[in-house]
């Protein structure tokens, strides 16, 4: 039996990539380098945490103190890398690691924490997520299984299978966020367990913190109440488990109870915090009461919110929101202006309020706010708008590439930014947009099959049937077929092209030139 050549090339890769585990000291494969690692966090943790609710600035010295307790932990880790450790404006209870050290915690889950040792649980599973290379190892996975099935999957790219999945995220801004929900397997939460409650106890932290952070896990994954933030936040990517909490239990008898509990400084350092909380709860009530088209109620809940913490940022950004989905442009403005001046570091704002600085007229504005924007967490619904701005100045070129970065979103803003994108380019490239193919009648007529690939439906087409030589270059042509019906997105017609006796050999060296195309008219 003979081997294909790319599974030798693939066992070739797998055999030069092994290496050692820093922190379980296992051998396993290794695409990734310890530098590629810190690039990669390094480049994505900015957007990531942009796209996981921004920081949370309204307190800063709660980052300062979470900052504390992982460098604490960190210190004693198996693996020095850069880490950092930042506060999330979420309240969605979750933390996550990105490959090479870089680790956030919402605010949501702060505030179900009880102790200073439970924090310090989260952190050390979180610090072993990244010094086993956990993150790592899911993309080294995905290379192998790439490598693996590139022979099986050719034919189903040549058919045309297009992967797509981008979201609302561009530029490859969504990447961290895939790795944040990334699921992890049941051996890398054990693992990142036992490290972390390792590294509580040598950080002077008591490791039964470990364990009654997952008991409180375990009982609340059983509440309904709140199932769905849990499970959109920690329990999506590190469901809980009895075994998790006896496994933590058996880690206790190993390295040994006792250690700093620090429920009192957690308390302290939480109440600001939890003084605070009952404004976020009416801020979470506002984002669902909107989300069911309740504007009033939502309006009521975002101003209740922003007399309750003036300096937080994005309750006057909801109710700029607001004001956009009731048409409001100028209004929204002003809510929009404030959020910025009281968070300048968060992408919401600023694209939020481009958007209603582009409906109100203010274009050069519009064009500022949604470049910070887009600095900050590239999106498409900025890159819709700024293609808006581009073709209003007259520059198509600079519109059809933004249409064209906007388009891969498979959402509503990326279907619209495929329609601008035609209604630009249809005119000098109409042939991108009509597919067309050589049929013969039984009647031994020419008939040409066309299919309209753009986004929006097509009229007033005109085709110039025309015959090649070998080297594609055009010897002979007809007269121009016109195609009267409107063709809409993905609809084919079968049309007589006005020649006949064409004979079956013939036939390939048919082509049809697209000449023209227009956008039908609603």
């Amino acid at each position: 039996m003979r081997i294909p050549s790319s599974l030798l090339t693939l066992v070739a890769l797998v055999l030069a990539a092994c290496g050692t585990n820093p922190v379980t000291g296992k051998r396993e494969v290794q695409f990734i380098s310890a530098a590629e690692e810190v690039q990669i966090g390094e480049k994505n943790y900015g957007p990531t945490r942009q796209s996981e609710g921004g920081d949370f600035t309204v307190l800063p010295e709660l980052t300062n103190y979470v900052n504390s307790v992982g460098q604490k932990l960190a210190a004693v880790a198996d693996r020095k890398l850069p880490y950092e450790f930042v506060v999330l404006n979420s309240s969605v209870p979750n933390a996550w690691a990105l490959p090479g050290g870089k680790i956030a915690i919402n605010r949501g889950l702060l505030t179900e924490l009880d102790t200073e040792a439970e924090l310090a649980a989260v952190l050390g599973h979180e610090i072993v997520h990244a010094a086993a290379r956990h993150g790592a190892k899911a993309q080294e996975r995905a290379t192998i299984m790439q490598a693996g099935m590139q022979v099986a999957q050719i034919g189903a790219v040549v058919g045309g299978v297009d992967a797509n999945l981008t979201n609302l995220m561009l530029q490859g801004a969504g990447a961290g966020a895939q790795m944040v929900q990334m699921k992890y397997g049941r051996d890398q939460e054990l693992e990142a367990d036992r490290y972390g409650m390792k590294y509580m106890k040598a950080a002077g932290y008591d490791p039964t913190g470990a364990v009654t952070l997952q008991e409180t896990f375990v009982r609340l994954s059983g509440e309904g109440a709140k199932q769905k933030s849990w499970l959109d936040g920690l329990f999506a990517s590190h469901p809980p488990s009895m075994e998790r909490v006896e496994a933590n239990r058996k880690s206790v008898a190993e390295f040994g109870a006792g250690g700093e509990i620090g429920a009192d400084a957690y308390a302290t350092r939480l109440k600001p915090l939890l003084d605070i909380k009952p404004a976020y709860d009416k801020y979470d009530a506002a984002m669902a009461a909107a989300g069911k088209g309740d504007l009033g109620q939502a309006r009521k809940l975002a101003g209740e919110a922003a007399k309750l913490v003036p300096q937080e940022g994005r309750f006057p950004q909801l109710l700029g929101e607001i004001a956009l989905a009731e048409k409001k442009p100028k209004e929204a403005i002003s809510y929009y202006q404030k959020a910025i001046q009281l968070n300048p570091g968060y992408f919401g704002s600023y694209l939020g309020g481009g958007v209603a600085q582009y409906r109100a007229g203010d274009k050069a504005k519009a064009e500022q706010w949604l470049t910070q924007s887009a600095k900050l967490l590239p999106t498409a619904p900025a890159a819709y708008f700024l293609g808006n701005v581009a073709r209003d100045k007259g520059d198509t070129q600079g519109a059809l590439k933004l249409y064209q970065a906007a388009a891969t979103s498979r959402s509503d803003i990326g279907q619209n930014a495929a329609a601008e994108l035609v209604r630009l380019d249809l005119p000098q490239h109409p042939g991108k947009y009509l597919a067309t193919a050589p049929q013969l009648a039984q009647n031994g007529r020419l008939m040409l099959v066309i299919e309209n690939r753009a986004a929006l439906p097509l009229s007033d087409i005109q085709v110039t049937p025309v015959m090649v030589d070998a080297s594609g270059n055009i010897v002979r042509q007809a007269n121009p077929v016109g195609i009267r019906q409107v063709l809409k997105p993905g609809e084919r017609a079968a049309v007589d092209a006005g020649v006949g006796a064409v004979s079956q050999q013939n036939l390939p060296a048919i082509r049809f030139r697209v000449d023209t195309a227009k956008v039908a008219q609603d």
